[in-house]
């Protein structure tokens, strides 16, 4: 077998890091002091292999752990895994998992509890987790602390898998045997091995996490307790941080015009740095199946008709960078080498008198997340006008949002989507014709079908050589490029607000959804 390990305790020795995290970050003995954060809007649940959205994340990552925990480069580090080998094919990964790791009921954490959490719980909870696993031909613990698994095919991107917000490990001895996994009595209270318990949850208010004194890292958790603090509009929640009430703005909790002020404040920070695994993407939906989208030369109008420099200055604050195309910069395989297009009214207004659009209204759906959102679609609207197209605005709340887009009730519509850092995990599901599917407003919505590109998605996601996966990459960014299936429009910065009191606050490529546990009190 070819070695690709990653051991906690060489590194240890070596004086690096646990976890990602400098060893002199965990020299705190005993946990200490108070964090009150944000969590917007307030979740649905605590149990993240069954809510995947982003408020549940931010909370239970600190709860539930995965295998792994990944870097601010999108490196596999040891988390409950202290080591792996992939085997000269690509198709067996073993695991070897850290020993007297513990649940926080004070059971045993075990490689049973992986087979239960991958084979059984998620592929039944997690959508995301179900596609990833399609490869996946059996999954085996030889003894107590090693899993392995074997694959129908090679997966560049496997070890991704296991991070905690893409495969949560769950407690085989509280849910095996259950009717329902979905309704069981356990999530209210949800037990993981993270370096945090959850204690109460005061619903509209707040929801409170202990610290894991028994957890398996030296030095972790840095602080006694965490209050995710829930509070209703952008502009109380920026008054909670004026007043000391909290201590973090997660991105997107205010309004980006109100960024620079919060974090110009005495003791106050920002930073964007936390989101290179999610790589938000923002685009426009364009309904392909609807005339005069399904032609390509009028959606390549479009593309020439948004300022979105504009929209990233006077909307974002600067706060986002123009999308050269389907794959954010930060995600792997990344290429600049497409078709660019900047804004050209001219070149625009050409485009559509060689299609059949003869100025009939087009429909344009603003997501529903705040006045960013309203303000960049209103920028659209007033872009697609100037180059004759006509646009009617279409509001709605978030629920009739997500409806609209399940059904295709749309012509076009503003989103973002994370990209999990790799084209495999986040971009292909929007592209791919297998993923034109009703009911889901983050697969390939827009309808958008091309064989070729199906054959370059497959093809990459099953090569392991990083070589060969860029070329392929690089063609089928090319080629979307050329067919704007839909109006790529920025590159989202998710500015962090935070007290500088609190050090060492992001930790990995998730930022604050697994680091609460390693940041403390200065």
């Amino acid at each position: 077998m070819k070695r690709r390990q990653m051991m906690q305790l060489a590194a240890a020795s070596m004086g690096l890091s646990i976890a990602g995290v400098p060893l002199h970050v965990l020299a705190q003995a005993k946990p200490n002091g108070v964090i009150n954060a944000i969590v917007q809007p307030e979740p649905p649940g605590l149990m993240s292999a069954i809510y995947s959205n982003g408020p549940t994340q931010l909370v239970a990552g600190n709860i539930f752990e995965g295998l792994v925990r990944l870097t601010e480069k999108l490196e596999p580090v040891p988390a409950l895994a202290e080591s792996w080998q992939m085997s000269d094919d690509g198709l067996t990964y073993t695991f070897k998992l850290k020993k007297g790791v513990k649940w926080h009921d004070g059971k045993p954490f075990t490689s049973a509890d992986v087979v239960f959490s991958v084979d059984v719980f998620v592929r039944k909870t997690m959508a995301r987790a179900r596609g990833n696993l399609a490869a996946v031909e059996s999954i085996s613990a030889p003894d107590a602390h090693t899993v392995v698994f074997k694959l129908k095919h090679p997966v560049g991107a496997f070890l991704s898998f296991f991070e905690t917000g893409s495969m949560p490990m769950v407690a085989k001895h509280i849910y095996e045997g259950a009717a329902d996994f979905l309704s069981h009595p356990a999530n209210n209270k949800p037990i993981g091995t993270g370096p945090f318990k959850f204690k109460e949850w005061v619903k509209g208010s707040y929801i409170q996490l202990t610290a894991n004194e028994d957890y398996h890292v030296q030095g972790v958790p840095g602080v006694k307790d965490v209050y995710y603090h829930v509070i209703p509009d952008a502009a109380s929640r920026a008054a909670a941080f004026e007043s000391g009430k909290v201590d973090i703005l997660p991105g997107g909790s205010v309004e980006f015009f109100d960024v620079k002020r919060l974090a110009s404040l005495s003791g106050a920070a920002v930073t964007t740095k936390g989101w290179e695994f999610f790589a938000p993407h923002s685009w426009l939906w364009l309904n392909n199946r609807r005339k005069p989208f399904d032609d390509v030369k009028f959606r390549q109008a479009i593309m020439y008709a948004i300022d979105r420099e504009a929209i990233a200055k006077v909307a974002f604050f600067g706060f986002a960078k123009v999308a050269s195309g389907p794959v954010n910069s930060s995600v792997k395989f990344y290429t600049d080498k497409v078709t660019h297009y900047k804004r050209d009214l001219n070149k625009a207004k050409a485009l559509i008198k060689e299609t059949a659009y003869k100025g009939e209204p087009l429909r344009l759906l603003p997501m529903p997340y705040g006045e960013t959102w309203m303000r960049v679609a209103e920028m659209i609207r007033q872009n697609l006008q100037q180059a004759g197209i006509k646009v009617e605005m279409v509001s709605t709340d978030v629920a009739g949002w997500n409806s609209r887009l399940n059904e295709w009730d749309f012509d076009m519509s503003t989103t973002y989507v994370f990209q999990y850092g790799d084209p495999a995990l986040g971009v292909a599901r929007n592209y791919i014709s297998s993923q034109i599917a009703k009911g889901s407003p983050w697969n390939n919505v827009e309808g958008y079908s091309n064989p070729k590109v199906d054959d370059l998605f497959d093809r990459g996601m099953k090569e392991t050589d990083a070589t060969k996966r860029a070329a392929i990459y690089a063609e089928v960014q090319k080629l979307l490029v050329d067919e704007v299936p839909i109006a790529w429009l920025h590159e989202l910065q998710m500015p962090t607000i935070y007290r500088t009191k609190i050090d060492n606050l992001i930790s990995s490529g998730i930022g604050l959804n697994d680091g609460m546990g390693y940041a403390k009190l200065k």
